[in-house]
């Protein structure tokens, strides 16, 4: 499996920096990942959904921590070479990368 497509949604809040929707072998998307910063610098959130308890659980994750870390790499490259970018996408509010994502 390889990631083949990063797209990265900016957004301007506290703790979250970016959503990210990922492509695996040009034939399946991921959507709703987030990049989140947090006390040992950024990670990546794998999507989730709130259950009936208020707890969150993940819908969609790597199995095991060589993939996690393989998938981590590659989407915090692409997030780190998409803010520094001259003129690159500016952060936005969560509902408007949201908006663009599902376009």
């Amino acid at each position: 499996m390889e990631i083949t497509e990063v797209k990265v949604f900016p957004v301007d809040e506290e703790k979250l920096k970016a959503y990210i929707t990922i492509v695996l072998d040009q034939c399946f998307v991921v959507r709703d990942l987030k990049i989140i910063s947090g006390t040992a610098g950024l990670f990546v959130a794998m999507p989730s959904k709130r259950r009936k308890d208020g707890s969150f659980k993940d819908i969609a994750h790597p199995l095991n921590q060589s993939t996690r870390a393989t998938m981590e790499k590659k989407i915090l490259d692409a997030y780190l070479a998409e803010i520094k970018k001259p003129g690159g996408m500016a952060p936005r509010s969560a509902d408007e990368a949201d908006r663009a994502d599902s376009a």
